[in-house]
């Protein structure tokens, strides 16, 4: 038998997987949650019956996008410590949230439903973004280049705004104006 990934998959089906979410993600992105799945699986390098066996439907190829956007950005934040200073990290971090954002405007009409129907998803979603700001947030206020006292639900929050006002690519530019005007709010004074 051939050796699994620790997701359960073997290795070229973990691979036809993950290239399926990076696709859809692009794609959903690009041309909204009503876009060609026959397109995300050539985009992919895979047949539509892979894509069809992986996620049944629309709805199911939406869900696993959605969360592994989340996971991949949440698990950024750790690693953007490692390789910057803390506020150069928290910046980078921030963008990738604004895409990440972007990515999730495009299946806005189909992600209402998807997330009624499984329980605990919004929250979950909530909870690592959450940890992931805070973990940033504490990296900058050990360094003393922003101050303690904001809630990472607060910074969350105008992450959000943001992203509402530069709702699409052609406001990209705006949004990472934006995300600086958030940062020198946050600094220590």
């Amino acid at each position: 038998m051939s050796e699994m990934t620790a997701r359960g998959l073997r290795a070229d089906a973990q691979l036809n997987h993950d290239r399926l979410l990076e696709s859809a993600a692009r794609a959903f992105a690009r041309d909204g949650a009503d876009t060609s799945l026959k397109a995300i699986a050539q985009d992919a390098g895979v047949g539509i019956g892979t894509l069809y066996r992986r996620f049944p439907t629309r709805d199911d190829l939406i869900e696993a996008t959605y969360r592994n956007e989340t996971e991949l950005l949440c698990e950024r934040a750790p690693r953007l410590l490692l390789e910057r200073s803390p506020l150069d990290a928290t910046r980078s971090w921030m963008e990738g949230f604004v895409d990440y954002m972007l990515t999730k405007h495009g299946m806005a009409e189909a992600l209402p439903a998807i997330l009624a129907a499984q329980e605990g998803l919004r929250l979950h979603s909530r909870d690592l973004l959450r940890g992931a700001i805070a973990t940033l947030a504490e990296a900058c206020i050990e360094e003393g280049t922003i101050r303690d006292g904001v809630p990472a639900d607060d910074i969350m929050m105008a992450l959000g705004g943001i992203t509402l006002i530069a709702a699409n690519e052609s406001q990209r530019d705006l949004a990472s104006r934006l995300i600086d005007l958030l940062l020198t709010g946050l600094a220590t004074r």
